[in-house]
């Protein structure tokens, strides 16, 4: 009988597993493992890594995720990985070359991904930019018009899946109207459910991809309460109603600042809303633990969309010449008025929760 699993997505704090990690994953089972710069220095090591988490886990299934959007979010540097443009840059193009690009990025990622041993990109962002975006989210936008935000995403999309890689739309429903910084505060927003139907669009035409990560806000016009990723309603109403996304759906990192709560408490709140299961990256070893002790297992249904989006992992690969697609991206990348480096925010939020420790 095979052992229950755990519905997270854990973390680990360095670049190999310590002997009270290997503990908690070997016997808590989860989903999967996030991974972060912080666990990263080179290729090889990341192998290794990435090896150690399957041996300790004991599945040959285990998610092994990771954010590699482009620009200042990516967790794959160089030298040893191909420099990646922002979403933003992307978008900036013209509409023939952002669509070359959109699915050249996509697909050289996903080699880069698949040399390791990763099998979720945690991309693309499906977020419209505006005015009042939060700068969390500077650069990480195709644009601030659907219709463009709709169309390069589902190139990446559809590029991700051909290649074996399980791309995450985020987030769901929509964070572009926010003004504050969900790893620092909660985000509320107040326009109307009228006024967030463009908001809704992306997704709508992105629907079927097989991951979906929610976003830490708050929709007053929906559930004056409850944050997205806690909210039934909005879960239930927007993402699985209107948006129509059947697939597995993550919540964004439980412990950002945007929660509250202990991380039982936001684990708990978050998959009874309707998540399927949570993200945790903060990589506390005493958190850990108190999520192999307490976090649910995953539901039925959740399995029922796991089995899905497992199978995307064996689709036949696209074969393409890697140098001449590598060649042609670093072209149309120089086309892109694109800042490769600048702060992250949820490195930030690491760092920060780290020196409290210390």
């Amino acid at each position: 009988m095979e052992k229950p699993i755990t519905a997270a997505l854990m973390s680990c704090k360095g670049t190999i597993l310590s002997d009270e990690e290997k503990h908690v994953f070997s016997r808590s089972n989860p989903l999967g493992i996030i991974l972060f710069s912080r666990n990263i220095t080179n290729k090889k090591q990341l192998k290794h890594l990435i090896t150690e988490i399957r041996q300790t886990i004991g599945r040959d299934d285990v998610l092994i995720a990771v954010d590699q959007e482009g620009g200042r979010v990516r967790r794959l540097r160089e030298p040893d990985f191909r420099p990646y443009v922002s979403q933003a840059a992307i978008g900036a193009l013209p509409q023939d070359k952002a669509k070359r690009a959109a699915e050249l990025h996509a697909r050289l990622i996903s080699r880069d991904c698949k040399d390791v041993g990763i099998n979720i990109n945690l991309a693309p962002v499906l977020d419209i930019f505006h005015p009042q975006t939060t700068e969390a989210l500077h650069g990480r936008c195709f644009s601030s018009s659907p219709k463009i935000v709709s169309e390069l995403g589902k190139i990446m999309i559809d590029q991700y899946m051909a290649n074996n890689i399980l791309p995450c739309i985020k987030h769901l429903p929509g964070h572009g109207l926010a003004a504050a910084d969900p790893h620092f505060d909660l985000p509320v927003i107040r326009q109307s459910k009228q006024e967030l139907q463009d908001e809704l669009t992306p997704f709508k035409n992105c629907r079927h991809a097989p991951l979906g990560m929610t976003a830490h806000i708050l929709l007053t016009a929906l559930d004056k309460d409850n944050p997205l990723t806690q909210s039934a309603i909005g879960i239930r109403e927007l993402i699985r109603g209107q948006i129509g996304f059947k697939g597995l759906l993550l919540s964004d990192a439980i412990d950002m600042h945007a929660l509250s709560g202990s991380v039982i408490k936001r684990a708990v709140m978050s998959l009874n809303a309707g998540c399927d299961a949570v993200c945790y990256c903060g990589g506390d070893i005493n958190e850990l633990k108190m999520l192999a002790d307490n976090c649910p297992k995953l539901s039925d249904d959740a399995s029922e969309h796991l089995d899905n989006a497992r199978h995307i992992l064996h689709n036949h690969t696209i074969l393409t010449d890697i140098k001449t697609d590598a060649a042609e991206y670093a072209k149309l990348k120089d086309l892109a008025a694109s800042n490769l480096d600048g702060a992250d925010a949820t490195e930030i939020l690491h760092k920060q929760q780290r020196t409290k420790k210390c």
